[in-house]
């Protein structure tokens, strides 16, 4: 029984010093990129389980405004979604104006959003009107 712990935490570090950083910009997707622990066909099941068990979901990485040409306020979020599952939720931005005030618009509804397991997202919003100086993002799961 303690050769065969060895043995796993032995392959575990042989694995981990295989790594090589990859460039973020670029995704090759399960199926055509090289085998590593978490995509073998063998302990692909063992990892998304445990991907499953500890709760993996979406991490927002970045949330940027800046002014348009026009004067209306832009919001673009990035993030990751950690999970081996696609995410499937619903977001919605409240624009507040100089006083910390909700920008009172019919565009702030519940929209739909998807993101692929193990892949960035991003989503782009447009304030309503000039008068927005700041906004507040709430997201709900997807019934």
């Amino acid at each position: 029984m303690k050769k065969s712990g060895l043995g796993l935490l032995m392959l575990m570090v042989l694995a981990s010093g295989c790594y090589k950083p990859k460039d973020e910009r670029v995704y090759v997707r399960e199926g055509i990129r090289s085998d590593s622990l978490d995509n073998n066909i063998v302990t692909r099941p063992v990892a998304h389980a445990f991907s499953g068990l500890i709760g993996e979901g979406l991490e927002i990485t970045e949330a940027v405004t800046r002014r348009n040409d026009a004067g209306f306020l832009e919001l673009y979020v990035s993030g990751l979604n950690n999970s081996f599952n696609t995410k499937r939720f619903r977001y919605r931005v409240e624009w507040l104006d100089a006083d910390g005030l909700i920008v009172q618009t019919k565009t702030s509804t519940w929209l739909p959003m998807s993101a692929m397991g193990k892949s960035p997202f991003s989503i782009k919003v447009v304030a309503p009107r000039t008068n927005a100086v700041n906004f507040r993002m709430d997201t709900r799961k997807w019934e």
